[in-house]
């Protein structure tokens, strides 16, 4: 699994700012880890909540947790990365990993965020440039 260090986690801090899990305003007991899309919270840690939320007539979403993780993709990477739960430990690497596939960890750990937040665009619909949330939530 992908290594935590200051800069990464002062950018996964961002993304959950940047999705409304962690940002003051959305309530949450556990820093945005416990939050469905729409703002519904969950406390079974054991698997993806799978919760399936309208969020207008076009968009139908299953994003949970910190980082918002949609179910199909959180069975990928459970399986690959070989995770039991969907604890806080489990979502941060998940999310890690989906940075490592962008390329963006080195652009992270240098301070390049800009290019780091444009790499990870495609990942996260919060993040400037993204544009996909009609067509992918």
């Amino acid at each position: 699994m992908v290594e935590i260090n200051n800069q990464r986690k002062a950018f996964l801090d961002m993304l959950a700012w940047s999705e409304g899990t962690d940002n003051g305003r959305q309530k949450t007991r556990n820093h945005g880890y416990d939050v469905i899309v729409g703002g519904e919270l969950f406390t079974d840690y054991s698997d993806h909540p799978r919760k399936l939320v309208t969020l207008n007539p076009k968009l139908k979403s299953t994003g949970a947790g910190r980082y918002q993780l949609l179910s199909r993709w959180w069975d990928a990477y459970r399986k690959q990365l070989g995770l039991k739960d969907f604890s806080p430990k489990s979502q941060d690497a998940v999310a890690l990993q989906q940075i490592k596939e962008r390329g963006a960890l080195p652009m992270i750990d240098r301070g390049d965020i800009r290019q780091a937040i444009d790499r990870c665009s495609n990942i996260w619909a919060s993040l400037p440039g993204a544009g996909w949330w009609s067509v992918r939530a």
